[in-house]
C-alpha cells in the first residue's frame, strides 16, 4: 500500500530528509514497509516552506499495519495538522501531536550594527535552551525581510512564554514576531 504523510511542517528538504530518515528506521525496525521519496511545497509568493510530503510504501494493506505506522509517527514527533493519505482505498488520518512556532528575524528595519554584532546561531541555542523539555528546534527559512526559525514542541504557549525574556534582551530580536504553526 502506497501512502503520502502530508506533514504541517515547515522543514527544509535537508531536515525533511531528517525526518525521513528516522520514519525509515522505524519502518525497518517494524518490517512495515519503506520511504520512498518526499518534498517540500514553498508559498510561490515569499518561497517560504508552507507543508512536506513523504511517500510510503507499506509491505501490505492491513489495517493494523495502518495503524501501527500512526502510532510510530506520533512517537517519533509529528506537527498537528499532518495527515497520513491514500487515494486507493481512501484513506485520511489525522495524526500529529506536536505545536509549533515560528519566530520571525527582522531583516531590515534594524540598525547595521545590530546585524553585525549579533549572531542569529546564538538565538536558536538561546531559545532551544529556554524550551528544554517542551520543544525543540527542527528548520529555518531565509526570506529577503525576514528569516524564520521553526519549532516543534508539546506546547505553543509554554514555548512562547519560555522564549519571552530571552527576545526582551537580545538586539537582534527587536521587531520580530511570533506565529503558531502548528
Amino acid at each position: 500500500m502506497d501512502l503520502t504523510l502530508n506533514l504541517n511542517s515547515r522543514l527544509q528538504p535537508m531536515h525533511r530528509h531528517d525526518l525521513e530518515d528516522a520514519l525509515q528506521e522505524i519502518l525497518e525496525k517494524g518490517k512495515l514497509g519503506e520511504v520512498t521519496g518526499g518534498g517540500t511545497l514553498q508559498n510561490p509568493q515569499t518561497g517560504e516552506i508552507v507543508s512536506c510530503d513523504i511517500e510510503i510504501h507499506l509491505n501490505d494493506d492491513k489495517q493494523d499495519s495502518v495503524n501501527r505506522l500512526v502510532e510510530l509517527m506520533n512517537i517519533i514527533g509529528i506537527p498537528k495538522g499532518s495527515a497520513l493519505l491514500c487515494t486507493a482505498p481512501e484513506i485520511r488520518i489525522e495524526v500529529g501531536t506536536l505545536e509549533g512556532l515560528a519566530f520571525y528575524v527582522n531583516g531590515t528595519d534594524l540598525p547595521d550594527e545590530i546585524y553585525e554584532s549579533c549572531d542569529i546561531n546564538h538565538v536558536i541555542e538561546q531559545m532551544e535552551s529556554a524550551m528544554n523539555g517542551i520543544g525543540r528546534f527542527y528548520s529555518y527559512w531565509e526570506g529577503n525581510e525576514w528569516t524564520a526559525l521553526y519549532f516543534y514542541g508539546v506546547s505553543f504557549v509554554e514555548m512562547k512564554q519560555k522564549i519571552e525574556p530571552f527576545i526582551a534582551s537580545y538586539p537582534l530580536c527587536q521587531k520580530s514576531r511570533i506565529e503558531q504553526i502548528a
